[in-house]
């Protein structure tokens, strides 16, 4: 069965600059994943910047990506560093040419070390700092821009620096601040998005993580509750001033009343007949609850800014696209006013904490080398990006 997207549906795939080029100036570089690597070189990127562009124009028109803040701006209210500029923008322009604009992300978990030195997100008076940023990012890089993400998943930040202790800071168990971590985005968010909008027509969202939370008994049950409550509806509140939702799916979550995830409990999904991939429960029909849930909610259109599988084998990431691609497709047929798929990743990254043998790339990396190499995978989505329709 072939199905067909509307006509103009947006097709790309999505990376972030510090996953992607070797660490700079920035929290995450030194830290040791749970795969044993060291977040210092990642993929080499800003070595294989034409044959990555290559890749980026086989998979759709939009390209999902952001810069690294750090290179480019080694103290506050610095003017950018001109040479990093112009590196950037030698790409940009490559993509440009060949038909494929931005979907440029603001902040992606990454920042300067001088930023978080001064308190980071906990501490409103740091606004400003992030506010220069942008202002010189619509300048520079607006010309190549067709959608602005402020802020990539607030909620995944605000979760694992500061309740799970995941990410840098890696505070845990700090709930308020969190909490206070997301208002400070919400409010950079408003006022950059204002800033955006005076000097360009390209339309601001952000990118929030959704997830399917389900509980295994009562008490697992009340904190799938609380979880859901707070990572979709909490998380997005200081943001509902935006032109689109971006929304990023890949996890199935099952509590006991603890998490049951392929990380830590892969031997409980597996008992329990779960499917899964390398790091989560897999259910793509969650996918479609929370497309319909958040049109339903704000009647806003909505991208997929990120959606993928965890996993070595090729076949199984062309299954989930499958999946999924089915999944946005019957939303759409309901009346979800769904206007785009990125797929996360391009090639393969490092997965923040994790390393990066923990793959979602279309392009495979050798870690050793940095040779890239398609997958069928990636073939696969080029087929889709091209014919804007999926065999199923």
């Amino acid at each position: 069965m072939n199905l067909k997207f509307p006509d103009g549906f947006v097709w790309g795939t999505s990376t972030a600059a510090a996953q992607v080029e070797t660490a700079t100036n920035h929290p995450w570089r030194g830290l040791r994943a749970k795969d044993g690597y060291v977040f210092e070189r990642t993929t080499d990127h800003e070595k294989h910047r034409l044959e990555d562009a290559e890749n980026i124009l086989r998979f759709g028109s939009i390209y999902r990506c952001g810069v690294d803040w750090c290179r480019l701006q080694d103290a506050p209210y610095a003017k950018f560093d001109k040479k990093v500029v112009e590196e950037y923008l030698a790409l940009f322009e490559i993509l440009q040419k060949n038909g494929t604009g931005l979907m440029f992300v603001l902040h992606h978990f990454s920042h300067p070390n001088w930023f978080e030195e001064r308190g980071g997100w906990t501490k409103e008076e740091n606004i400003p700092l992030y506010l220069d940023y942008v202002r010189q990012c619509i300048k520079h890089f607006g010309p190549y821009t067709r959608y602005w993400n402020t802020f990539n998943e607030p909620n995944v930040y605000a979760m694992n620096a500061f309740i799970l202790g995941n990410f840098p800071p890696r505070k845990k168990g700090r709930y308020f601040t969190a909490n206070r971590v997301l208002d400070n985005m919400g409010k950079a968010h408003e006022i950059a998005v204002t800033m955006i909008r005076e000097k360009s027509d390209a339309p601001v969202g952000i990118s929030l993580n959704t997830a399917c939370f389900e509980g295994a008994n009562p008490a697992g049950s009340l904190v799938a509750a609380f979880v859901r409550w707070w990572f979709h509806n909490r998380a997005a509140r200081p943001f509902k001033k935006c032109q689109f939702w971006g929304l990023s799916y890949y996890a199935y979550m099952l509590f006991d009343p603890f998490p049951v995830d392929a990380i830590g409990r892969v031997e409980e999904l597996d008992k329990r007949g779960i499917p899964h991939d390398k790091m989560w429960g897999y259910k793509p029909e969650g996918l479609g609850q929370v497309l319909r849930h958040f049109y339903k909610k704000y009647g806003k259109p909505i991208i997929i800014t990120e959606n993928g599988i965890c996993t070595d084998h090729p076949k199984q990431r062309i299954a989930a696209i499958k999946d999924y691609l089915k999944v946005c497709h019957d939303a759409i047929q309901d009346g979800v006013d769904l206007r785009g798929y990125i797929h996360w990743s391009t090639w393969d990254n490092f997965e923040w904490h994790l390393g990066p043998t923990y793959r979602f790339g279309l392009v495979r990396v050798n870690l050793e080398t940095m040779q890239r190499e398609m997958t069928s995978a990636g073939l696969f989505y080029e087929e889709v990006a091209q014919h804007n329709s999926i065999n199923i």
